[in-house]
């Protein structure tokens, strides 16, 4: 008998024994399982090579991480956000000992700024870790992926601590960077996993997109702080105080964390009543997962595909770059403005940096209203009924980037000696509004846009952000110091106003964009059951990340 004939004979024995015990057949050709198992959860359906494939215990099922209580689903979505921050705290941070390193490492930054290339192999890393990391986690889980990369980021926070050359704090950089990017990821997938639908996502997520604005922003803060308020202290603490306080903190995160991925937890149930009972019991996840090695394939090639051949990711990429790498030049601006027209120490330009982090929370705060415009949108969508139409994303994006553009002129012309401070730190606030704004545009549109590919062209977009987060304050020194602080401002302010028809342009031509794209065509799913079906709850979220290239398990390749 060939392979085939034994396999049906063997569903066919495996059915006969079903209903003689007592168990019923589906209309499809599956057989059901009514009656719990030995182990105390019900049983799934029989599929057609003899396999149980196994779901939650119904709607109330408690291991559902849907059904956590709303207490504990808070209490997770702070501690996550909040590990958000610290692991993004140590890329601003570093710049407060830029003048203790100079000496100690004997750097002469007139006319290169290069210690500036400690920032941008934090940046190199971030983009390029998760593009290797992430992936395991959707296999092993959150909990793995959530301690191993903060262990490995608390390990190399040591030789900033302890380096005695500047090769050495570029190099570990790179790791720490790509392990908080790692990190940090995974935040936005836990809170997918435990808020169900947009409605219920919105604040939770508006929550985390401003701590991947603020954990980067307030770094100089803590790191000025540390600094001139332990002035007897080597400038090493400034990673030794963020070590001894993030690692104090991993006990309380193991207690307080659970694992959160529904497809991890029922392929751990199978797993357990395999070994309990000896049936072939499955997940449906782990009958759809692809080879390790193909998964890194697609998660290289698909994002660099989408770059080069469709406008909208690449527009979206080159305008949230250009932001992003924006709140990395200003930590170095700021510094140099305002020590230079108003005399600031180390600490009180720190100071001035908050004005960023004050303005992606007045973005949190406004978020929740642009997410009941876009939900409001799906009454008058023609493409798809009762669906949101993507381009309702914009409505934050577009006045967002005209005041990020506006802003821009304003901290450069109002940066004079003879302009109190407050004027241009007021600017400062309005640019920190306008990153958050056009981060968000960016990542919820390409989500809805592309639907299957999303994680691909947010992948796409975060490895563009990086680089410029990497690249552009090289050029901060030269920038600023050869034009004025005045045409420094001009110019980037020139930069953005460009850039800043890109939410326009889509917000206006998207649905003609998006017909005449194919592989927005491939990417869409044919109905709401496809969907359900094929796209785990933490796609969305998993792109929304800051922090370095987002991933989800593409149902298509």
């Amino acid at each position: 008998m060939g392979k085939s004939g034994s396999t049906q004979k063997a569903v066919e024995n495996r059915r006969e024994a079903d209903l003689e015990s007592g168990q019923m057949s589906s209309d499809e050709g599956t057989t059901l399982h009514p009656s719990e198992s030995g182990s105390g959860h019900k049983r799934g359906k029989i599929d057609d090579k003899g396999r149980e494939i196994i779901d939650w215990d119904g709607p109330d099922d408690p291991d559902n991480p849907f059904n956590f209580s709303i207490s504990y689903k808070w209490l997770l979505t702070i501690t996550t956000c909040f590990i958000s921050i610290l692991t993004g705290l140590p890329a601003g941070a570093y710049g407060a000992g830029n003048e203790y390193m100079e000496e100690a490492y004997g750097i002469d930054q007139t006319n290169f700024p290069w210690l500036q290339w400690a920032t941008c192999s934090w940046n190199i890393g971030a983009a390029t870790f998760p593009l290797l990391f992430v992936p395991l986690t959707e296999k092993s889980g959150r909990m793995p992926g959530y301690f191993i990369s903060y262990i490995v980021f608390l390990i190399f926070l040591i030789p900033s601590g302890v380096g005695t050359n500047f090769a050495t704090m570029i190099v570990t950089r790179f790791f720490g960077g790509g392990a908080s990017s790692v990190s940090i990821n995974i935040v936005g997938g836990t809170i997918a996993d435990i808020w169900k639908g947009p409605k219920e996502r919105s604040i939770p997520m508006s929550i985390f997109g401003m701590t991947s604005v603020v954990g980067i922003a307030l770094g100089p803060f803590i790191g000025g702080a540390i600094q001139t308020n332990h002035s007897t202290l080597n400038w090493h603490w400034i990673y030794w105080m963020q070590l001894i306080f993030d690692g104090a903190l991993l006990p309380v995160f193991w207690f307080i964390l659970r694992e959160t991925r529904g497809d991890v937890i029922l392929a751990k149930r199978a797993a357990k009543i395999r070994k309990e009972t000896g049936r072939e019991v499955y997940a449906k996840s782990e009958l759809k997962r692809k080879p390790l090695l193909e998964e890194l394939k697609i998660s290289f090639e698909r994002p660099t595909k989408m770059l080069v051949t469709e406008f909208v990711v690449a527009a979206f990429t080159l305008w949230v770059s250009f932001a992003w790498g924006l709140l990395f030049l200003f930590q170095n601006s700021i510094t140099q403005t305002f020590q230079t027209n108003y005399g600031f120490n180390t600490f009180q330009t720190s100071l001035i940096q908050l004005a960023l982090s004050v303005g992606a929370v007045v973005g949190t705060i406004i978020n929740p209203f642009q997410d009941r415009m876009y939900l409001g949108s799906a009454a008058r969508n023609k493409e798809t009924k009762e669906k949101p139409i993507p381009e309702a994303r914009l409505y934050f994006s577009m006045p967002g980037s005209l005041l990020f553009t506006g802003a821009l002129f304003w901290y450069g012309w109002t940066s004079y000696p003879s302009i109190h401070w407050i004027v241009p730190t007021l600017a400062i606030g309005f640019i920190g509004l306008g990153i958050y704004s056009i981060y968000m545009g960016t990542v919820t549109y390409l989500t809805d846009a592309y639907e299957k590919y999303a994680s691909s062209a947010l992948s796409a977009a975060s490895l563009g952000r990086n680089a410029f987060g990497a690249f552009l304050p090289l050029a901060s020194q030269a920038l600023f110091t050869n034009l004025g602080f005045h045409w420094a401002g001009s110019l980037l302010g020139f930069l953005a106003l460009a850039l800043s028809g890109v939410p326009f342009l889509l917000f206006y031509k998207g649905e003609y964009l998006r017909h005449h794209s194919p592989f927005i065509k491939d990417a869409m799913f044919d109905s709401p059951e496809q969907e359900e079906e094929e796209k785990h709850p933490a796609d969305i979220a998993n792109i929304q990340t800051v922090e370095g290239a987002n991933r989800y398990t593409a149902p298509a390749s």
